[in-house]
C-alpha cells in the first residue's frame, strides 16, 4: 500500500505550481526552460535510477539482451524528458545505444556537460565489458512532433523509460502521451515506467501531478483516448474501454528493491509492451 507523500519541500511545490497553473499547456515547455536556467531542479535525483537497471538486468526473459541477434546491431533505447541525464547514460552503460530528450535548451545542454565529466565514473561502467557501451545522446526537440528523428536514426525504440515526465505534463496532455509511447515503441519494444508520485492526492495539482497505477492502467488500454475521472481526482475503474492496434499490455509490476530516496515508500515499477506482439 502506498502512502500520501511529495518529496519536493512545500516552498518548492507552491513555485512550481504558481509557474504552471496560469501558462496555457503549449507554454509549459518555456517554463521549464526557465527553471532551469534558474538553476532550481528539486526534481533533480543525483544519479541514475537503480531500479531501471534492476528491471533489465533482472528480467533477461523479457528484454533479451542489448544487442540484436541478427546482424549485432545495438538496440535503441529512449528517455524523454531525460533532464541532467543520468539514466541515459545507465542504459548507455547497459549497452543500448541511447537517446535523451528534452524541450529544455539549457537542460539539454546541462546533460552534455555531465556526460563529458562522468560518463566514467563507476555507476556507468560497462556492465558487460564483452558488449561494451553503447551511444548516449541528448536532443533539444518536442516529444510530440517527429522533428528528434533525424538525429535518433528513425522513431522506433526497444525500450523507452519514463520517470517524472508524464508527472509533469498537464492532465490534459495523457492521452496524447500514450498515443506517443504507443507509437515511439518498436513492435517487440519495452515501455519502463517507475510509477512516480504515487498516493499523492490528484487535487493537489502539479507538477508533480499524482498518478495512481489503475491511471497507467485505463491509458494504455486505449492510447490516445480521454479516461473518466471521479470528483476526487482519481481514474475511475472499469470504463469498458476496448482496446485497440495501440495499447499496451503490462507484463509486470512490482515494487522496486533499490529506487530513488522520493519514492522508497511507495514506488512501483511496470513493464508494458505491445498487446499483440
Amino acid at each position: 500500500m502506498s502512502i500520501p507523500i511529495d518529496s519536493l519541500p512545500a516552498e518548492n511545490r507552491q513555485r512550481l505550481r504558481e509557474k504552471f497553473e496560469t501558462l496555457p499547456t503549449n507554454q509549459h515547455t518555456g517554463g521549464w526552460d526557465d527553471l532551469w536556467q534558474q538553476e532550481f531542479t528539486p526534481w533533480d535525483r543525483k544519479g541514475p535510477s537503480l531500479a531501471l537497471k534492476d528491471a533489465i538486468t533482472g528480467h533477461p526473459e523479457v528484454f533479451g539482451g542489448p544487442v540484436k541477434s541478427e546482424g549485432g546491431e545495438r538496440k535503441r533505447a529512449f528517455v524523454p524528458g531525460c533532464g541532467r541525464g543520468y539514466d541515459v547514460l545507465l542504459l548507455s552503460s547497459l549497452g543500448y545505444n541511447t537517446y535523451g530528450l528534452d524541450a529544455s535548451q539549457t537542460a539539454v545542454e546541462t546533460a552534455r556537460k555531465y556526460k563529458t565529466a562522468h560518463e566514467d565514473d563507476e555507476v556507468y561502467a560497462p556492465h558487460d565489458a564483452t558488449i561494451g557501451r553503447g551511444e548516449a545522446k541528448f536532443i533539444f526537440s518536442d516529444f510530440f512532433k517527429d522533428d528528434f528523428f533525424s538525429e535518433t536514426n528513425g522513431g522506433k525504440f526497444d525500450v523507452i523509460f519514463d520517470y517524472t515526465f508524464l508527472c509533469a505534463l498537464p492532465p490534459e496532455l495523457r492521452q496524447d502521451w500514450t498515443k506517443r509511447m504507443s507509437e515511439l515503441l518498436a513492435p517487440d519494444g519495452k515501455l519502463v515506467c517507475l510509477e512516480w508520485p504515487l498516493g499523492k492526492d490528484p487535487k493537489e495539482g502539479g507538477p508533480p501531478h499524482g498518478l495512481t497505477s489503475s491511471l497507467y492502467e485505463a491509458l494504455f488500454s486505449r492510447p490516445g483516448e480521454k479516461v473518466r475521472y471521479n470528483e476526487s481526482g482519481v481514474v475511475e475503474p472499469d470504463q469498458g474501454i476496448e482496446k485497440n492496434d495501440d495499447s499496451l499490455v503490462r507484463v509486470a509490476h512490482y515494487r522496486p528493491e533499490r529506487t530513488h530516496e522520493a519514492g522508497k515508500t511507495s514506488d512501483y515499477i511496470s513493464i508494458w509492451k505491445h498487446w499483440k506482439s
